[in-house]
């Protein structure tokens, strides 16, 4: 495995792996352990808290300190929180520690990892990419990586826990071996960030700010859309399962572990095409992505109603589409806004505003009492194409 950039990316891929595996596991945590749903929405939670520190902090910190260090703290973390998640199965304090582990993880590979194998993907380490090539590239590669670890953790974690032995266990062993492995292939990237740097007499508070989050393409095409990346990825694999539980019955992990493959597969299949799609629409593929999710959660609002298994899958694909498309556009817009030394920065605190949307299947669990689900998902439907409005007119009025 000559190129460093996809060494640098089994550490993205073996920490998405450990971030998402713990999602097809609910309902079993809920069977098993007697967790309330309150009790399950209080681990998702904490994982988005950990998350947010390991975005913000982990790019300044590499900055300081090189991008290889971070990503290799990342991983032990990854691997650190398995190992809390597989011993204290039975203890809510254990659980939310491991949660939180897990989210700090994810938050370095997304902001430090995403940073890294985009400085890869450039002819001084990737001589066999076409220069023109290097920006698609950067923005793809690090998606890719994390969406078929997010997905591949979540299907192989589902599938042992209703097919094999030791089903609170066996999950999070697999993934430390994974990550342990990564380590050995991690170790060896070459550094693009040199320690220190014109940053190194300046305060960590000082290298925390981000000035570029004010760039008027930023505010008004990147901010309106990135919320959406992960509330429609968490419908499709969180809000959907719930539903169609009562109706799939004994099956609802493997149901929940199917959907959950299915969404963030379709979501990984659609990235390499993204390029295209913004080529075809002219550099509107933010636009089309949210225009897919907008198809989705309309798609996700009739299941909500006749609760069909079927639909519910077809509506989780296309909110996978949506989810692939938008991360990767996205991501492109602030890799073209970012220089050398805000680019670790920016990401995170894109990867920070795309995660607020994890939320979002939390608050409709709290809103369900008021109203149901069907009309909930169409108050997301027109908040969504509000946010299409907003920026397919950012895009026109911030184009060069």
């Amino acid at each position: 495995m000559r190129r460093p950039w996809l060494r640098a990316s089994s550490a993205l891929f073996a920490i998405a792996w450990g971030g998402n595996h713990f999602t097809p596991l609910l309902h079993l945590y809920e069977v098993n352990f007697h967790y309330s749903v309150l009790a399950v929405d209080v681990f998702l939670g904490t994982y988005v808290a950990g998350l947010v520190p390991g975005l913000l902090l982990g790019g300044a910190l590499s900055d300081r300190h090189g991008r290889r260090p971070l990503v290799l703290a990342g991983v032990l973390l990854s691997a650190a929180a398995s190992i809390v998640l597989a011993v204290g199965s039975a203890s809510a304090v254990a659980m939310c520690g491991g949660r939180f582990l897990a989210g700090a993880s994810v938050g370095v590979a997304m902001s430090v990892g995403t940073s890294w194998v985009k400085e890869l993907s450039g002819p001084r380490f990737d001589p066999t990419l076409a220069p023109e090539g290097s920006s698609a590239a950067g923005a793809r590669r690090p998606a890719l990586a994390l969406t078929l670890g997010f997905g591949l953790g979540a299907g192989v974690a589902g599938s042992l826990a209703q097919w094999g032995p030791l089903p609170s266990v066996l999950p999070y062993a697999v993934h430390v071996v994974l990550a342990l492995a990564s380590l050995a292939l991690v170790a060896s990237v070459p550094e693009t960030k040199s320690a220190g740097g014109s940053r190194s007499s300046r305060g960590l508070w000082d290298d925390l700010r981000v000035p570029l989050v004010g760039h008027e393409r930023f505010v008004r095409v990147v901010v309106p859309g990135a919320p959406w990346i992960f509330a429609t990825a968490g419908i499709g694999y969180a809000v959907i399962p719930l539903l169609e539980a009562p109706v799939v019955g004994r099956w609802a992990l493997a149901y929940a572990t199917g959907l959950t493959v299915l969404t963030l597969g379709v979501g990984a299949v659609v990235q390499p095409f993204v390029p295209r799609i913004n080529a075809l629409t002219h550099g509107r593929a933010g636009v089309a992505g949210l225009a897919a999710m907008l198809v989705g959660l309309l798609a996700a609002a009739g299941n909500a109603v006749v609760l069909s298994p079927w639909l519910g899958a077809l509506a989780a694909a296309i909110l996978g589409a949506a989810y692939g498309t938008c991360l990767v556009s996205g991501l492109g817009e602030v890799q073209s806004i970012a220089g050398p030394d805000d680019l670790a920065g920016l990401t995170g605190v894109y990867y920070s505003l795309s995660y607020l949307g994890f939320l979002l299947p939390i608050v409709l669990a709290g809103l369900a009492g008021f109203a149901p689900y069907a009309v909930l998902l169409l108050v997301v439907a027109a908040v969504c194409l509000a946010c299409l409005v907003a920026v397919a007119r950012g895009i026109r009025s911030t184009a060069a």
